[in-house]
């Protein structure tokens, strides 16, 4: 009997419970929760793996204040970090979170030398060309989630708009993850009908501003803390792509050589997602104004890589 993945997800907050939760949910592995904080990891894998007989789940779950439990990971999700209180730019974040992240690569990729890096830490493309620098993995082994939790947003907004299910709903963000990134309207669509068809363009230019401050929103109404449900999905989503080699195209920040015409830096992208982490970055056409869009995201993410001198 093969033994079942494991998952080792660093920082016990509220993403990183959720990342847990829905990973257990989905029976995709093991997990183990890290966190600096005595018994806060230990207490929620304790409440989780009491929640196994309910919902029917077999999945072991640690908690752990060190990382020697973490060896041998499949996939290490990396959500330990400050989150963002009203009135802080992602920007704030960046030199705090940096340190933590730093320190983190380091203790988990030495235990775990064949692992997928996700990263979740805001400021998300800066914090994993970091990991991506601090690992030595191979790039495609090291990956941001944003894409994906842009795109949920999108999805949301379109589907209460337009009265439909989100099943019906595929949307398209492309970019850095913040107020820079690149909602894609002509590539996206509701049972396969591009929404620009549906909706008028002052409708679909709301919409992509909403989904652009849609973590804002998000932190201002709960005044202390900031998003986890979905960027828990939008992470587990990608925890299940890689562990069972779905090969599911999804937007993540990947590193890229030369595509969209972009070099040596990490910006959310269309990728196909496998065993192997990125397999391929999908490049699709742009307009001139879209392709304007992303390059100036692109220089937004290079300026914070800049800044923490990578």
């Amino acid at each position: 009997m093969a033994a079942r993945p494991k998952i080792t997800v660093v920082g016990a907050g509220s993403v990183g419970a959720t990342v847990a939760q829905y990973a257990v949910e989905r029976e995709l592995g093991d997990v183990v929760l890290v966190d600096v904080i005595e018994g806060v990891p230990q207490g929620k894998a304790l409440d989780l793996a009491q929640a196994g007989p309910l919902r029917g789940y077999d999945a072991r779950l640690t908690g752990a204040n060190a990382y020697d439990g973490t060896a041998d990971s499949d996939v290490v999700v990396i959500t330990a970090g400050f989150a963002r209180k009203p009135g802080m730019t992602r920007d704030d974040l960046l030199f705090k979170n940096a340190e933590i992240v730093g320190s983190v690569v380091e203790q988990t990729v030495q235990r775990s030398p064949h692992a997928i890096l996700i990263l979740v830490t805001n400021p998300l493309d800066a914090m994993v060309q970091l990991a991506w620098k601090k690992s030595g993995f191979l790039p495609e082994r090291v990956i941001g989630m944003a894409g994906l939790l842009d795109s949920a947003r999108f999805r949301a907004f379109i589907a209460q708009e337009l009265g439909v299910s989100v099943e019906n709903v595929t949307a398209f963000v492309l970019g850095g993850h913040g107020d820079t990134m690149v909602p894609l309207p002509r590539y996206s669509t509701v049972a396969g009908i591009p929404v620009t068809e549906l909706l008028p363009r002052e409708k679909i230019d709301a919409l992509v501003r909403r989904t652009a401050g849609g973590g804002a929103e998000i932190v201002n109404l709960l005044k202390s803390g900031s998003a986890y449900y979905a960027p828990g999905a939008a992470t587990v989503e990608m925890v299940e792509a890689i562990l069972k080699d779905k090969k599911k195209i999804v937007p993540c920040a990947a590193y890229l050589t030369g595509q969209y015409g972009v070099r040596g830096l990490y910006v959310g992208v269309p990728v196909k997602l496998g065993r192997a982490g990125v397999e391929q970055v999908v490049e699709i056409t742009l307009t001139a104004e879209e392709n304007a869009a992303f390059q100036r995201s692109a220089a937004a993410v290079r300026e914070l890589v800049e800044k923490l001198k990578l």
